[in-house]
């Protein structure tokens, strides 16, 4: 294992099984189906895609919120993948997981202090008065003011809520933090002071960031490498540049015509991608993008294609691409 390498993940699967009225097992479901990436320390991997996709899944699944169904998550050195809860919180502790919606993360009965407390209670043995401390330089960190502890959650804003969930996550002192949705639903000038914050505490913490996102014009900003996820694998991943200047896989393609430019051409001069992605259940034969690819071949629907490193720092899963 490289010493720069923190996470490296294998082949990982997450399938729900689904049911009917009868609660018998009829099928299953293929979120995330056989996913592959490695990430070094201070990386900041973005990971796109369309709404189901399976993005989000996969997040949860590295954190263990998700029951890995199969495959190896190494971190630091451990596969934690297939370790039960007591036994990988140590490991998880410097693997933090920030929500989509960090109001729905706070116990709305709890104060900002209890919050921030809470992780240090379970995970550490501080005394009252070093957990304080610590919580408190936290708080500064994030640059929230000291008088915010005494607080509830309703009684500040969206994006106060998260930087407190930035806190609560930063007081464990995590190697890899997960972003999910970081920046949705938040004002554009909202956004631009988190992902500022996000990159000072990169800075200041020595983090590694799992960056999910739809915001491709985010994800060009801050993010060093990028992964194009389509029902549940990926389709395409590489150096963040390389991916908007030379898309190789036709769904990146469809996914980046469709972001809007200022004073250029309409989006929907250049948008390709039509239909619904096929269900997760039932997944077509061959590539699983084919159904809705303007560039399908009879043999796309013969073969499912592996990701190709046929590219100076990108892979493409495309039989076609060039």
């Amino acid at each position: 294992m490289s010493a720069d390498l923190i996470l490296d993940v294998d082949d990982l699967h997450k399938h729900f099984a689904v049911r009917d009225v009868w609660k018998r097992k009829v099928g299953s479901l293929r979120a995330v189906d056989g996913v592959s990436f490695a990430v070094n320390r201070g990386e900041i991997l973005g990971i796109v895609g369309e709404s189901g996709c399976g993005k989000s899944t996969l997040g949860k699944t590295l954190m263990g919120i998700q029951q890995a169904t199969s495959g190896r998550v190494v971190f630091e050195g451990n596969d934690i993948a297939g370790l039960k809860p007591h036994q990988s919180r140590r490991y998880r502790q410097h693997l933090q997981y920030c929500y989509q919606d960090p109001g729905a993360s706070l116990d709305p009965r709890w104060t900002i202090r209890s919050s921030l407390h809470e992780p240090l209670v379970v995970h550490t043995e501080l005394g009252e008065a070093e957990r304080e401390t610590r919580v408190r330089e936290i708080l500064r960190a994030v640059g929230l003011p000291e008088t915010h502890l005494d607080l509830y959650p309703h009684e500040i804003s969206g994006g106060q809520q998260r930087r407190v969930g930035l806190a609560r996550i930063l007081t464990l002192k995590p190697s890899v933090v997960i972003l999910d949705e970081p920046t949705s639903g938040l004002d554009v000038s909202v956004q631009a002071t988190i992902l500022n914050l996000f990159l000072d505490l990169q800075r200041a913490f020595g983090l590694t960031y799992l960056f999910i996102s739809h915001d491709l014009s985010v994800v060009r900003l801050v993010c060093h490498r990028v992964a194009v996820m389509y029902l549940g694998r990926i389709v395409e991943i590489g150096d963040t540049e390389a991916i908007f200047e030379t898309p190789r896989h036709p769904y990146t393609q469809s996914l980046l015509a469709a972001i809007p430019r200022i004073g250029g051409p309409r989006v929907t001069d250049h948008f390709s991608l039509e239909g619904e992605p096929p269900s997760p259940i039932n997944l077509p034969t061959g590539c699983r993008f084919r159904t809705r690819c303007p560039k399908a071949a009879p043999v796309c629907a013969e073969q499912d294609p592996a990701l190709r490193p046929d590219w100076p720092g990108q892979q493409a899963a495309c039989l076609l691409a060039t």
